[in-house]
């Protein structure tokens, strides 16, 4: 059974920083696109960063340019994604999600998906 689980959310205060983890189960995580979301109280889903399995590129939204970073540690079968500079505007859910469909460059549209945890960014 394929499965999901993200880990590393959490309350920090602006500026801090943090490490999320989605670490894969029934598959082999570097097979698939892996992508990180999140989703705030009364807004839309947004994608946040993804990393491709064809050639390991990355997309970020613009809002975390500069702040955040997607990485794999194929051998852990896991993604992170560190979070520095936090602001207030990046509290949401944050959700861990992968497709396998080979080069496939958008950040959006993924088949399978995490349960989430929540970041908080609050003084």
């Amino acid at each position: 059974q394929l499965q999901l689980v993200e880990s590393g959310g959490g309350l920090v205060q602006p500026g801090g920083s943090l490490r999320l983890s989605c670490t894969a189960s029934g598959f082999t995580l570097g097979h698939y696109n892996i992508g990180w979301f999140r989703q705030a109280p009364g807004k839309e889903r947004e994608g946040v960063s993804c990393i491709s399995n064809s050639d390991g590129s990355t997309y970020y939204a613009d809002s975390v340019k500069g702040r955040f970073t997607i990485s794999r540690d194929n051998a852990k079968n896991t993604v992170y994604l560190i979070m520095n500079s936090l602001k207030p505007e990046d509290t949401a859910v944050y959700y861990c999600a992968a497709d396998p469909r080979f080069r496939y460059y958008y950040c959006s549209g993924y088949v399978y998906w995490g349960q989430g945890t929540q970041v908080t960014v609050s003084s």
